[in-house]
């Protein structure tokens, strides 16, 4: 007689690989992905041919998903969203749990990137884009008005990339990688150069700056252009992260998710930011002192481009980390001065503190860039944050990005309309 198997939610109970996916509404690879993370154990039966699951250990990870994706958080009724990416904490951010600004400190940006998606550190790594794609993009880009944006222009060549693609609708991790190492130097690629002479090979830092300045380029500014894309890899879930992550709950690809990414970076409230920063700078610049630029700003009621930042109370710690190795530049230490010289002046009225926007618009102004430059760094730079967050969203219940609208219209039944 055979033994009776123990009853459901008994911690005896084992759950097979094709059980547990379909707890959990997920794909087979989606199961070993958990249990990489951490967030499942799994053991191989002695004679078995595949890994078993604890049922209780499986059915409270199912509970904990389908929590998150109600959109519930406990904590004023917020969209919060699970993630093992970013944390953010007491005026300091952590990349799976490492400083980030020690992490940008130390390595490229490309090895940040690569450490993100897959936990290996891999030195001196640089990411290379085949001709195929790269020709696609810059056709495509070449085709807009000479007022493009940058923005304008990245989303454009993510799209042209796709279509060269034929593999792109592939999601599973191998697949996705593969796209991030070519998509990301397609994007910088794909933009035009400001110097007739560059270079499209090494870092992917000394391929952008022939995209952002005229200037040839010096080691000191090459490693602030560097430290800039490691910092701003990724900040949690920002307003173009959450829709990178919607888009891949509906299973996008991957070049779909970051052209989503790209369109809300565009708005004056996120990646644009570093823009009406430089454009502040060159005012303070040309005045001579920001008093006059300041009381302007705050005379037509808005806001001083630069200053303050909802998650810390503090210093921007990618602020502090730029201002350290722009003190290296003897050219920056003008645009400095003026930087220093608006906090100074707003402190009067609103002590507020410098954040990564007026750090970039420094960069920017005293490397002889344009003021959309800021915003082209920040884009290629967060484009790898997004892959790891569409990679991680992957890995969970398809459209759980799915909130529900609380409806305040007319109750119906209501006549048509004549």
């Amino acid at each position: 007689m055979r033994d009776q198997e123990p009853a459901p939610g008994h911690p005896e109970r084992r759950l097979s690989t094709k059980e547990t996916a379909e707890l959990l509404g997920v794909k087979p690879d989606t199961v070993y992905a958990y249990v990489s993370r951490g967030q499942l154990s799994s053991r191989r039966e002695p004679g078995g041919r595949g890994s078993t699951f604890d049922a209780k250990e499986v059915e409270a990870l199912a509970r904990r998903n389908r929590r998150e994706s109600s959109g519930s958080s406990g904590s004023g009724g917020e969209l919060s969203v699970r993630t093992r990416i970013t944390l953010i904490e007491k005026d300091r951010y952590y990349f799976r749990g490492v400083d980030a600004t020690e992490l940008a400190a130390r390595h490229s940006y490309e090895e940040i990137a690569e450490w993100l998606w897959t936990g290996e550190l891999r030195p001196g790594i640089t990411f290379t884009a085949p001709k195929a794609a790269v020709a696609v993009a810059r056709r495509a880009v070449d085709a807009l008005p000479e007022h493009a944006g940058p923005t304008d222009r990245l989303r454009v060549a993510a799209i042209a990339a796709a279509t060269a693609d034929p593999l792109r609708f592939d999601l599973s991790e191998d697949a996705v990688l593969g796209t991030a190492r070519i998509l990301i130097p397609t994007l910088v690629a794909a933009l035009p150069p400001v110097r007739r002479t560059h270079r499209d090979e090494g870092p992917l830092a000394h391929r952008l700056w022939a995209r952002l300045s005229g200037r040839p380029a010096d080691e000191a500014s090459l490693r602030v252009l560097d430290t800039a894309l490691g910092l701003l890899v990724d900040h949690d879930l920002a307003a173009s992260t959450l829709a990178v992550r919607v888009a891949a709950s509906a299973r996008a690809h991957a070049y779909a998710a970051v052209s989503s990414g790209l369109g809300v970076l565009e708005g004056p409230l996120h990646g644009a930011a570093s823009g009406l920063a430089h454009r502040l700078l060159l005012d303070v610049l040309d005045q001579g002192t920001a008093a006059p630029v300041v009381a302007d700003e705050l005379r037509s009621g808005r806001r001083i481009p630069g200053l303050g930042h909802r998650l810390y109370p503090g210093e921007d710690p990618r602020a502090r980390a730029l201002f350290a190795l722009l003190e290296d530049i003897p050219g920056a230490a003008p645009a400095l001065a003026a930087a220093r010289d608006i906090v100074a002046t707003t402190a009067r009225h609103t002590p507020l503190h410098a954040n990564v926007d007026l750090a970039l618009a420094v960069f920017t102004v005293s490397s002889g860039m344009p003021s959309t430059a800021g915003e082209t760094v920040f884009a290629v730079a967060r484009t790898a944050g997004w892959i790891a967050h569409a990679l991680e969203e992957y890995g969970e219940r398809p459209l759980r990005m799915r909130p529900s609208g609380h409806y305040v219209g007319p109750r119906p039944p209501q006549p048509l309309p004549e």
